[in-house]
């Protein structure tokens, strides 16, 4: 007859029979008792979650939304029209090339995005040299 605690409060512990306690069933609908023994129960998680939940995305569409927060919005919106285009349609050769460019213009959003977002520094840094040169 194992023994659990049950309270975690500034209240003195009280010990409860396992037979006292409602073990809640995982399944829905079934009235049944699960065995809630987690500690002989190995848990594994994946070793690459970012690369095994963008497998499921074949169209893209994440990477296209992903464009639109963190690239060019114009681009990622068209990367996203290609996106829903390659899920919609029905001939497979279509939405392979509708994928392949919906990928090709979420990666340019994104990238072009970066540039801008370096050149900006190095042109105000290139313009506040220009006026001190010519002072």
């Amino acid at each position: 007859m194992p023994l659990c605690f049950a309270e975690m409060s500034n209240s003195p512990q009280t010990v409860l029979n396992m037979e006292d306690r409602t073990l809640l069933s995982t399944v829905p609908g079934t009235g049944e008792e699960q065995n809630n023994d987690t500690y002989h129960q190995v848990i594994t998680v994946p070793r690459y979650r970012a690369v095994s939940c963008c497998k499921k995305d074949k169209h893209h569409r994440k990477l296209a939304i992903y464009s639109i927060i963190c690239g060019l919005s114009c681009i990622g919106i068209n990367a996203l029209i290609y996106s829903v285009w390659a899920e919609k349609t029905a001939n497979p050769q279509e939405a392979a090339e509708f994928s392949r460019r919906a990928k090709k213009l979420s990666i340019i959003s994104i990238v072009v995005w970066l540039v801008i977002l370096a050149a900006v520094p190095a042109l105000i840094v290139l313009i506040s040299y220009l006026l001190t040169l010519q002072d």
